[in-house]
């Protein structure tokens, strides 16, 4: 049995994420200043537009993640 594990980038600096390692985080991003600028799902960088009331990023295989999106969660 082969168990697939989907890998993960940090949005905020494009690096793969490694489960046990510590991965560091930019201080504007940890106060929620930055939008993320990397998709998570494959690490590719991502069009990005801000605007006084948000923001909203897109990459071109995952579509379009905005601020409004991530307040509901």
């Amino acid at each position: 049995m082969v168990v697939e594990i989907e890998e993960r980038y940090n949005p905020y600096t494009g690096k793969r994420v490694v489960p046990g390692l510590e991965d560091s985080m930019p201080t504007a991003a940890a106060l929620g200043l930055e939008p993320p600028r990397f998709c998570e799902h494959c690490g590719r960088r991502m069009v990005v537009q801000v605007s006084p009331d948000g923001w909203w990023a897109k990459c071109s295989r995952h579509g379009v993640l905005d601020s409004s999106s991530l307040e509901r969660r």
